[in-house]
């Protein structure tokens, strides 16, 4: 499975971008958002993706970060929600404010997106406040972003696929973070983290 791509800016439409990697060049879907902020035509791109593989279609799925990465998979198990809608819901919200719409209830944020009708929100909010809500929160409920630097959905992410449900994941990055300083490496972030989560 490719899990990420870095390469150079081919081309680019409404809904998709050519990635050209060592001369092959990977047709990847992606949110406006993520499109939007992409390099110019030949300059260096990198993008952590999602293979889909269906009866029908293939297709990649490109995304600026983990983050929007992990959004999408929880978006994408809501039923319902394909990845056209996912990716519609992560143009119009960053997985900050999906987050926290999800935590809040708030399904009039999420209806907002193109192709969501308010019955579809409800179910998205429903669904993933277990599962989403808690990947926001820090150790006394304060946002993420404003606690953690570059690496820190990676980790996060990291920390869950080793099993750490999302809310204590959240809080070990956020505390390793804290003894770090901003510029923790990825790998030294992780480390930490573990300790910590592993109390």
């Amino acid at each position: 499975m490719i899990a990420k791509l870095t390469g150079t800016l081919d081309s680019m439409g409404h809904d998709h971008a050519v990635i050209d990697v060592g001369g092959v060049g990977y047709l990847v879907f992606a949110s406006s958002r993520t499109l939007s902020g992409l390099a110019a035509k030949g300059d260096k791109v990198v993008l952590h993706t999602e293979m889909q593989v269906s009866e029908t279609d293939m297709r990649l799925i490109g995304f600026a970060s983990a983050s929007e990465r992990d959004g999408f998979r929880l978006l994408t198990g809501v039923q319902g929600v394909g990845s056209k809608v996912a990716l519609a819901i992560l143009s119009a919200l960053t997985p900050e404010e999906l987050a926290r719409a999800v935590a809040q209830g708030d399904k009039a944020m999420i209806a907002r997106s193109q192709g969501v009708g308010p019955k579809l929100a409800l179910r998205i909010v429903n669904e993933l406040k277990d599962k989403m809500g808690a990947m926001s929160l820090g150790p006394a409920g304060i946002g993420i972003p404003a606690l953690v630097g570059n690496h820190a959905a990676d980790a996060v992410s990291a920390l869950q696929n080793l099993g750490f449900k999302p809310a204590d994941a959240a809080r070990a990055v956020a505390g390793a973070e804290e003894d770090l300083g901003d510029g923790a490496s990825l790998d030294a972030l992780v480390r930490l983290a573990l300790k910590k989560a592993a109390r």
